[in-house]
């Protein structure tokens, strides 16, 4: 009988002559044999081993011969290995992820309740030395001096980083030093007129500056929502107003010349928006502000009322020398650190966030005031702080939302 090969029915890949040709001696009882065009197929269950000895692939690792018990135990086992080491890593990032938010989540908790601590601070060391020592001008200049030199501190040990002012760059950032000046000088001034309660009553009203100043000057009209939104904030101002037991036309109009100048700052900053390559952080922004908020505020000091804070004038005048000095660092450093609380909270939050955080620190401002001095407040009264303030929560949620572009 004359071989597979020899006939050509069926030729091994890359056979050697040392190998034997495939015979079939004894023909399948299915009657696999060699006929006139009928090809020649292996019988069932025959190893092909020399399917593609080439290519180093043996019929087991193709399917041709199926595995034993064993091996297919030791596939599932590794293929169960390999699913538990999956699920393990992926549980530890989603737990690396889940461990990272929470501690940015609780830093962002950290800061807020900074920024809430040292501006109760600020309004309640703040007032107890101007209801004692009434001379605005130069508490505020004392303020912007421990500012300035907590800013060169930070500064000169590179806990900031210095920053390279251009001679551009101080043009565009004198005209905000300036109204920054000037809203802090009327908020001291209406501080020390009327109840810390009734002058962040009157600053509710910031909002009602903003949307009018970015129209006049900006050219942003705002949508009817937020027009509404006014409504109650000067509604609850003006209810607070008529009812408020210490009430002073000195301390309204100087809070409200105090919304006008922060809010005339806002649209400055937008209007006088150095170039973006040459911009600096608003921390590193604030610091340059408040050192030439002190040079500006200096001179005037002098011109005005004079240099009050010796100990020779606070003795002079029968006060406690210790206490005013600890009241006014106290008061002047929670001034400068609330603000830079507040800017590290505007860098990681949305200004809509941040807007609503304002809004709730008012609330805390308020109510710790009224409790702390134990400021008569009637119902009337807190209807209108309430409708107020209210108001500004209402409008920083319609800020955001934006009136769609018309398609052409």
């Amino acid at each position: 009988m004359q071989s597979a090969a020899a006939v050509g029915l069926f030729r091994p890949c890359g056979a050697t002559t040392a190998a034997a040709p495939l015979q079939l001696r004894n023909p399948s009882p299915r009657g696999f044999g060699v006929g006139v065009g009928q090809p020649l197929l292996p019988p069932r269950g025959l190893r092909l081993s020399a399917v593609a000895p080439r290519a180093g692939i043996s019929a087991r690792r193709i399917g041709l011969v199926p595995a034993s018990p064993e091996q297919e135990d030791e596939r599932r086992q590794g293929a169960r290995d390999v699913a538990v080491a999956a699920t393990a890593a992926a549980a530890g990032e989603a737990g690396a992820e889940e461990g990272g938010g929470l501690a940015k989540t609780l830093q962002l908790g950290a800061l807020f309740g900074l920024w809430y601590l040292f501006n109760i601070y600020f309004n309640i060391y703040n007032k107890q030395v101007l209801k004692v020592f009434p001379y605005p001008i130069n508490i505020t200049n004392v303020q912007f001096a421990v500012g300035t030199v907590i800013a060169l501190f930070m500064w000169i040990t590179g806990i900031l980083k210095r920053p390279k002012i251009s001679g551009a760059q101080l043009a565009a950032i004198l005209p905000l030093a300036m109204v920054h000046t000037m809203g802090n000088l009327f908020t001291n001034m209406s501080l020390g007129k009327v109840a810390v309660s009734f002058t962040h009553t009157i600053k509710a009203m910031e909002p009602f500056f903003s949307v009018l100043l970015s129209a006049l000057f900006l050219g942003e009209m705002p949508t009817p929502f937020v027009v509404l939104s006014l409504v109650p904030i000067v509604g609850g101002v003006a209810l607070a107003s008529l009812t408020e037991a210490s009430f002073n036309w000195a301390g309204f109009w100087s809070a409200m010349a105090s919304n006008v100048t922060f809010q005339s700052r806002n649209v400055l900053s937008k209007k006088l928006m150095v170039k973006k390559e040459e911009s600096l952080d608003n921390i590193t922004l604030f610091s340059i502000i408040t050192v030439m908020s002190f040079f500006l505020l200096a001179p005037v000091t002098l011109l005005t009322e004079g240099v009050k804070v010796t100990p020779t004038v606070l003795q002079s005048a029968g006060l406690n020398l210790k206490q005013i000095y600890t009241r006014s660092l106290i008061a002047a450093f929670c001034f400068h650190a609330y603000q830079q609380v507040s800017y590290m909270i505007l860098a990681r939050v949305s200004p809509v966030t941040h807007s609503v955080g304002n809004c709730v620190k008012r609330v805390v401002v308020i109510v710790t005031s009224v409790l702390f001095f134990r400021t008569p407040v009637s119902p009337i009264n807190s209807l209108g702080t309430g409708v107020a303030l209210a108001g500004v929560f209402l409008y920083s949620q319609l800020k955001r939302l934006k009136p769609k572009p018309k398609t052409a």
